[in-house]
């Protein structure tokens, strides 16, 4: 059994159904249920010190302008091609954290390029501080965007049918990937409305990965690596698909079949969730 096999759904079975082998899932293990409870207990103790101290400001971005989904799953789940639909048909802006953090490492001048390449390669995630800033000024970014559209300018064909109501949307894909990730951008850059969780076993997301590796050139796409960020996502990212499963917030999707029809179940759910929440 691998290490994404040690989690096992929290939904009800029928006496004596089996739970899949080698599956990412919604609840840690016994091993791992006290540190899974430990890093939240840590974000919500952080979370009320900021109230108590007025460390918290406003959120950069009003949410009832401003939608956010995050988009959470185990390296090779799939969340980059389902995104990928989403904004095509829910016109969503797609923000991979992972691509943010490869384009700071080449960009030329930054200060954090070669820490975040050390991170990525030993598969480990990146200080919180260069992420959360990344996403918010992507947001700025493409909101900006849209004021120009609304000032009369030219825009983008990619943006063109996205805000016709005035609102942004976005898909934050690869993040939070822990705790203290979600607590901070809830705070500060905009409260998010749900996370889309993408469950698939451990063998699929290693045969996908390797399969993308023969063609993508990214460094991490190699057996250590890949089994270094199995562990990582077991450890860190687990717990905060728990943390919004408490409140109700988790959308997930079992996405080990093809592509389109996982992305049938994805499109089923959302369309539910968004009627539910009234988007």
């Amino acid at each position: 059994m691998g290490l994404l096999g040690k989690f096992s759904r929290k939904k009800k079975q029928e006496p004596g159904a089996n739970e899949p082998h080698n599956a990412i899932a919604s609840a840690p293990a016994e091993p791992k249920q006290a540190e899974a409870q430990e890093q939240h207990a840590e974000a919500q103790e952080q979370h009320a010190v900021n109230e108590a101290t007025g460390a918290s400001a406003e959120p950069a971005f009003d949410p009832k302008k401003v939608t956010v989904v995050f988009v959470l799953g185990g390296p090779g789940a799939g969340k980059g091609t389902q995104c990928e639909r989403l904004v095509r048909d829910y016109g969503f802006v797609h923000l991979s954290a992972g691509d943010l953090l490869r384009a700071e490492q080449q960009r030329e001048g930054s200060q954090y390029g070669a820490m975040i390449a050390d991170y990525i390669k030993e598969g480990k995630i990146v200080p919180m501080e260069v992420t959360v800033a990344l996403l918010q000024n992507a947001i700025g970014e493409a909101l900006a965007k849209q004021g120009a559209t609304a000032a009369g300018h030219s825009v983008p064909d990619e943006h063109k049918d996205k805000w016709v109501d005035g609102k942004g949307r976005f898909l934050v894909d690869g993040f939070p990937r822990k705790m203290d990730q979600a607590i901070k951008f809830d705070e500060t850059v905009c409260p998010s409305r749900f996370v889309l969780f993408l469950h698939c076993t451990e063998a699929v997301m290693l045969e996908r990965l390797l399969e993308r590796g023969k063609t993508s050139g990214r460094a991490d796409d190699n057996v250590e690596s890949i089994k270094k960020r199995f562990q990582t996502f077991v450890d860190t990212s687990m717990p905060v698909v728990e943390h919004y499963r408490q409140q109700d917030r988790v959308v997930e999707v079992d996405s080990i079949a093809s592509v389109d029809d996982v992305y049938a179940q994805i499109k089923k759910a959302m369309d539910e969730t968004f009627a539910k929440l009234g988007n």
